[in-house]
């Protein structure tokens, strides 16, 4: 229901978020502002609940795809891939996820559960590329802020697109030093 109305301001409208009002939501989604009132104190926690919603998504997303990886490597860059897919295809979500106020807490005790699910998502299928050495909830953190770097700047044009796929095998191929041991240790030798 919400999502209608919010994948407006970036993918249709030229009046983009800051025009974004409870009145124009209203409109778009064809519902009343007195209903939207109803189940909602304003645009802060409207934006928290597609928040939410892109949340859930996103995570069934990531685990649908990793469950289809076969091994480590394979994994990591389907995660990495459907990750950038997710934020092209929902550009409006993605943004109201991790740009926009919600009102919702990140990585803290209060954060609510489709946040956390999200995260955990990439958390269990990322374990084994942290290597012994890293805490794996801080592998992920890492791993998460680099498709999400590559996404907001490709879609800014700050990113050429034609060498997407390149940055994506770049940012898998270092992920796997650590599922692979010997590639890429040249540091840990002394002369």
């Amino acid at each position: 229901m919400y999502q209608n109305g919010i994948t407006a301001p970036s993918s249709r409208a030229p009046w983009g978020w800051g025009a974004v009002t409870t009145r124009r939501l209203a409109e778009r989604i064809e519902y009343s502002q007195p209903v939207l009132y109803s189940h909602f104190r304003g645009k802060r926690e409207i934006i928290g609940a597609v928040a939410l919603e892109g949340a859930a998504e996103m995570a069934a997303a990531l685990r649908a795809a990793a469950s289809a990886a076969d091994g480590p490597r394979a994994r990591v860059a389907t995660l990495a891939r459907t990750y950038l897919d997710y934020a092209e295809r929902n550009p409006a979500v993605y943004d109201v996820m991790f740009q926009l106020d919600g009102g919702l807490a990140f990585a803290q005790e209060d954060t609510p559960e489709p946040l956390k699910d999200a995260f955990a998502a990439l958390l269990e299928n990322l374990g084994e590329a942290a290597g012994d050495d890293v805490h794996p909830a801080l592998f992920t953190a890492l791993f998460r802020a680099s498709p999400h770097g590559l996404a907001t700047l490709t879609r800014s044009g700050r990113l050429p697109q034609a060498d997407a796929d390149r940055r994506v095998e770049l940012l898998v191929d270092r992920a796997r030093r650590d599922l692979n041991p010997d590639a890429g240790r040249t540091h840990d030798r002394h002369p």
